[in-house]
């Protein structure tokens, strides 16, 4: 009897000891866990913080990252663009004027300086605004050459063996500019990215040239020009038809002789 009664006493002091080492467990372990994925969220919560507060043209999107890269980087061809806010501001100055830096909000400002070949197209590229300036600075281009005093110079002289005599008028004289005078041979590459360079925009358009040691190869014409189209496509976006207008024809034409 006194052996069945000291291992129940054992039994109940076991079983005793087993409640208070779950309980006391249930109680610390869950508080540890809970303690460490807090400090985890928050850390993570603050970097995704830190980066949703950089501008858009200074962060590629989280989502366009891939895991690792698919290319090894080259160290020959690495080619360093410009990040700094003033000096795209001292090239717009120069470019519009004085106060050419307020023209544009800051975004649409390195939107328009931005080349498809940078980041691969994940900050943004000025395509679709080159391709408004385009339209309009041709049409610029067209309506100076339409009104040039010059005009009567590309006209070929009339025959004297012919009697009949061509209906004239003023506002009709410069129509034959336009056949003999091709806008595409106007504004060429070659002026334009000329004139960028002039301007500044070679030290802060952001491009990836295929070929770092020779730009020239890598299309820096045809980027230039593509810059300076985009200018003209954000103003006209923001500001409206007639700033752009005004732009193409005192910061652009005039520079290349046409007005």
């Amino acid at each position: 009897m006194a052996s069945k009664s000291a291992s129940r006493s054992l039994q109940s002091i076991s079983r005793q000891v087993q409640q208070r080492c779950t309980c006391a467990s249930s109680r610390t372990a869950p508080a540890a866990i809970r303690q460490f994925s807090a400090s985890t969220l928050r850390s993570g919560e603050q970097q995704a913080q830190g980066q949703e507060e950089q501008p858009r043209w200074a962060r590629t999107p989280k989502q366009m990252i891939a895991p690792f890269p698919t290319r090894i980087k080259d160290p020959a061809k690495a080619f360093v663009v410009n990040e700094d806010p003033k000096k795209v501001d001292a090239m717009y100055v120069k470019l519009l004027g004085r106060g050419g830096d307020k023209v544009l909000d800051e975004e649409i400002k390195w939107l328009a300086i931005t080349h498809k070949s940078f980041d691969q197209g994940r900050r943004g590229f000025n395509d679709r605004l080159a391709f408004l300036g385009r339209r309009i600075l041709n049409m610029q281009t067209s309506l100076a050459l339409l009104h040039s005093p010059l005009s009567t110079s590309t006209q070929s002289e009339p025959s004297a063996n012919d009697p009949r005599e061509p209906f004239r008028h003023t506002a009709l004289e410069g129509l034959r500019n336009l056949a003999d005078v091709n806008v595409s041979k106007v504004l060429t590459k070659e002026r334009l990215g000329n004139l960028a360079v002039q301007m500044g925009l070679s030290q802060v358009v952001r491009w990836k040239p295929k070929s770092p040691s020779n730009l020239k190869a890598s299309g820096v014409d045809v980027v230039m020009a593509t810059t300076l189209y985009a200018i003209i496509g954000a103003i006209a976006l923001q500001k409206g038809g007639d700033a752009a207008a005004r732009v193409a024809r005192e910061r652009v034409l005039k520079a290349l002789g046409i007005s």
